[in-house]
């Protein structure tokens, strides 16, 4: 007779992985013998660069590498991070106490309530965003307080639209731009109203950059830490996965205020055991060659991309902006339908994956995802997919 496994409060409060529940689908399809296009999780299609993978050759062969890694990361490595927000941004920041290694930025984000947030503290978190803000809220015990974006306020957050019950509740605000799901990217002014917002309430901050790099427009995104104090209460994520199409390496980092990140090291001291130190020295030659003619090439990639897929979905009654950054095309869906109703037909009527807008919170809703990360020929042939639909 199989025991009975109760279900801890902490995961019967968490809604459903979008991400999950719409791969078991596509997985149906194709064993269905569907040809589907995949326009659902934003995972890099093309292969990490050949001067990374050659460090990783050469690095996982040391013998001191076989060895536990620091849990902040090792030294070259965060002198490796130092030397990019100084060279990228005009941030110097302290290798030894403002940098942390992270087993990718998603790591660091479930890990950060759990160093900051007591049971039932409140914590700020954008809708629609991605969806681990919300999750690592709770399993913390936090109460996620939603901070909407939206469309018409250029997906920005309104600081004078949270009540005084909510800033006063919160100790922790998350923000992120360039912004998934919705492409929007923000200026140094958004940025510097959001760290006057978090010192006047006593807020702690934290920015998820990880898509600072994948930018189609002439001014390249800022760091939260370029604003005068933001280091005395904030942090900010960054990934190598977006960057260097390292998704399945799991390497990031946070940098920022000292004691933030000294508490985020504590609670992954008893967790984790950091990342495999081959991949940070791999890590390193990517970080130091990081505006190589490779990102460029990669950007431009992702802009013909976009502009293979807009026009169609205009054509057809979808509502967007073509996105300034990010590889994801965010959009209203078309009169007639909600958002699972259209991902619904997309997939049944013609094996196209797209998410719908509520996987990423309740502001979300009307809206659907698509992510760029399929080659060109797939878009096209997507494209003409869905000129052939019954609207």
């Amino acid at each position: 007779m199989p025991i009975t496994i109760p279900t801890p409060q902490r995961l019967a409060a968490l809604p459903p992985y979008l991400f999950v529940d719409i791969d078991r689908k596509k997985q149906a399809l194709r064993a269905a013998g569907k040809d589907v296009i995949d326009f659902g999780i934003g995972d890099p299609d093309r292969p990490t660069p050949r001067f990374i993978v050659d460090r990783l050759a050469e690095a996982i062969h040391q013998p001191a590498n076989h060895r536990y890694p620091a849990n902040k990361g090792s030294a070259a490595f965060r002198q490796s991070v130092c030397r990019f927000m100084d060279k990228r941004y005009g941030v110097k920041l302290d290798p030894e106490t403002q940098a942390l290694a992270l087993i990718g930025s998603k790591e660091g984000i479930g890990h950060l309530p759990l160093a900051l947030v007591e049971p039932g503290q409140g914590v700020l978190v954008p809708s629609p965003a991605y969806p681990v803000y919300h999750s690592a809220t709770l399993f913390a015990g936090g109460r996620p307080i939603t901070m909407p974006l939206r469309e018409s306020n250029a997906w920005h957050p309104d600081f004078d639209a949270i009540s005084p019950a909510e800033r006063d509740a919160a100790v922790l605000m998350f923000l992120n731009y360039p912004n998934n799901p919705t492409g929007a990217t923000c200026t140094i002014e958004l940025l510097e109203r959001a760290v006057a917002f978090c010192r006047k309430h006593d807020i702690l901050l934290a920015h998820d950059a990880a898509y600072n790099e994948m930018y189609y427009g002439h001014a390249s995104p800022p760091s939260v830490l370029q604003v005068p104090g933001a280091s005395e209460i904030a942090i900010e994520l960054h990934s190598l996965s977006k960057t260097f199409n390292m998704t399945g390496w799991r390497i990031g980092f946070a940098v920022g205020n000292a004691a933030i990140l000294e508490r985020l090291a504590k609670v992954k001291a008893n967790l984790d055991s950091s990342q495999f130190n081959a991949i940070q020295d791999a890590a390193c030659v990517g970080l130091d060659r990081y505006d190589d003619a490779e990102i460029d090439a990669l950007r431009k990639m992702y802009i013909a991309r976009r502009d293979a897929l807009c026009p169609t979905l205009r054509e057809l009654g979808f509502r967007l902006s073509p996105p300034e950054a990010t590889f994801y095309v965010w959009c209203g869906v078309p009169k007639g339908y909600d958002s699972f109703s259209l991902a619904s037909k997309l997939l049944d009527e013609a094996a196209i994956v797209c998410i719908p807008g509520p996987g990423f919170g309740e502001c979300g809703a009307g809206y659907v995802r698509f992510a760029l990360t399929i080659e060109a020929e797939r878009i096209a042939e997507a494209a003409k997919r869905l000129r052939a639909l019954k609207w």
